[in-house]
């Protein structure tokens, strides 16, 4: 505490001595000092020793406890305002007792009284209705299991408006074994505003692209063949005319064949240049790190999975050999069977929607790609017309997914197949030699089987 002082002023000052003493911190470090004042000089007593060093000692602890208070209200202040400029909300929850403490900003957020009392119930009743279901989830889950979640949901308010969240909290054990959450909450309502006015700017987009270019070739292709055909058609009467009269036109005949003939010739060059033109062009060859080309496809497609409730689970193998593919193209087929396996689980609601995508080293050094979901699967007996070209079993479906990704593996040599699940669901498949030379061999092989399927198919893709 220090050593106490004896300060005497003379005998001509009011003030005749001072008993003073430092007040030190816990930490040792002088915060104050602690001082009497007498009118006559005085000697210290071990009394007043005794009663300075308790003074000193109460007066560190109070001016401690102001210091501290000061610095967690200033620090509050901050992480209000903090919370509000970033729409962050924090909160605690005992999960034995479900005592539950909010921060100012998650009040506001939720739009409840401060002085209300905060339940799990009151939570459940701002979800937004269809999405109740999975907050449940998500809240037995936490009870039972406990460890770290990162959740996604939408709230309802009162006025009817609709709110984004995503919720992070940290689940761990206190002294006393029960378990505890500490988590965050964040309104994330204007960037998924943006992100949903973004899709649906991109999709109107994309429609109206379609149907522009669906309307320009379909125009072309009917002016294009309209006159031949027409041709035929006349001179076809023509030389029925002919053949029917008495006598017989034979020379003329022959000429109205031989103008059907020419048109007939031209309705041909039409379609090969069609054909010339929709034709598929050869793979673009480059390195791909398949593993890498599936985490960019899940990320691409997060957003619709996560509209669908579906759980993406990646088993990747390490140490694949790097493909000599065409990137984009692989992709391609893999967010096909992607969308295909979560609109397969569209309807299902006894179980979890889960997808299983799944890289491993195949034999003689080719690599597997498998998707493999819970949903409603197919029926065996339609096992060959999977891939067919215009053969769907969906109710909005063209029929061109599968058999342009068939398609796409084929000119890769490569093959894909499908098989039904031991239990729901079916798995697709797609394996690729790790080099690639099965590319121009699969174009020479196949060209005519290959050609007659991805003409079609590369006109409806492309539109």
């Amino acid at each position: 505490m220090g050593r106490l002082r004896v300060v005497s002023l003379g005998s001509g000052a009011r003030i005749e001595s001072l008993l003073s003493t430092p007040i030190a911190s816990t930490e040792g470090k002088p915060i104050g000092a602690f001082a009497i004042y007498y009118t006559e000089p005085t000697t210290p007593t071990p009394q007043h020793q005794a009663l300075i060093e308790q003074f000193t000692h109460i007066a560190g602890i109070a001016i401690e406890r102001t210091r501290s208070e000061e610095a967690l209200r200033q620090s509050e202040l901050f992480l209000a305002e903090a919370q509000r400029l970033s729409s962050t909300g924090s909160f605690y929850w005992r999960v034995p007792t479900d005592e539950i403490l909010w921060s100012q900003q998650a009040y506001r957020i939720y739009e409840f009284d401060p002085a209300v009392t905060m339940t799990p119930e009151l939570i459940r009743t701002r979800i937004h209705p269809e999405d109740v279901e999975s907050f449940d989830e998500i809240i037995d889950r936490a009870r039972r299991v406990g460890g770290d979640y990162d959740n996604e949901h939408r709230l309802q308010m009162p006025d009817g408006s609709i709110k984004y969240l995503r919720v992070v909290a940290r689940g761990t054990p206190n002294q006393n074994g029960e378990l505890e959450y500490i988590g965050a909450i964040h309104d994330i309502t204007a960037r998924r505003v943006a992100e949903i006015a973004f899709d649906k700017a991109r999709s109107e987009l994309a429609h109206v692209a379609r149907v522009s270019t669906l309307g320009a070739l379909t125009a072309s292709i009917a002016h294009e063949v309209n006159q031949p055909l027409a041709g035929i058609i006349t001179n076809a009467s023509t030389g029925l005319r002919m053949l029917a009269g008495s006598p017989l036109n034979l020379d003329g005949a022959r000429e109205t064949m031989r103008r059907t003939r020419r048109d007939a010739e031209r309705a041909c060059d039409v379609i090969k240049r069609l054909r010339a033109l929709f034709a598929k062009k050869s793979a673009f060859a480059d390195s791909v790190d398949l593993n890498e080309a599936v985490r960019e496809v899940i990320r691409l497609s997060f957003r619709e999975l996560q509209r669908n409730h579906v759980i993406v689970r990646v088993e990747l193998a390490d140490n694949l050999p790097h493909l000599r593919a065409d990137r984009v193209q692989l992709q391609q087929v893999l967010l096909n069977l992607l969308l295909n396996a979560s609109e397969a689980m569209s309807t299902v609601v006894d179980r979890q929607r889960q997808v299983i995508i799944r890289t491993a080293l195949d034999k003689n050094d080719w690599v597997r790609l498998s998707v493999r979901d819970t949903g409603v699967g197919f029926d065996p007996k339609s096992m060959d017309k999977l891939f067919e070209a215009f053969y769907t079993t969906k109710s909005r479906g063209m029929g061109i997914g599968l058999s342009v990704s068939r398609s796409i593996i084929d000119s890769h040599g490569g093959r894909l197949w499908a098989v039904l699940n031991q239990g729901p669901g079916a798995t697709f498949s797609f394996s690729i030699p790790s080099g690639f030379e099965g590319v121009s061999k699969a174009h020479s092989v196949d060209e005519m089987r290959t050609s007659r399927v991805a003409e079609t198919e590369y006109i409806m893709g492309s539109l």
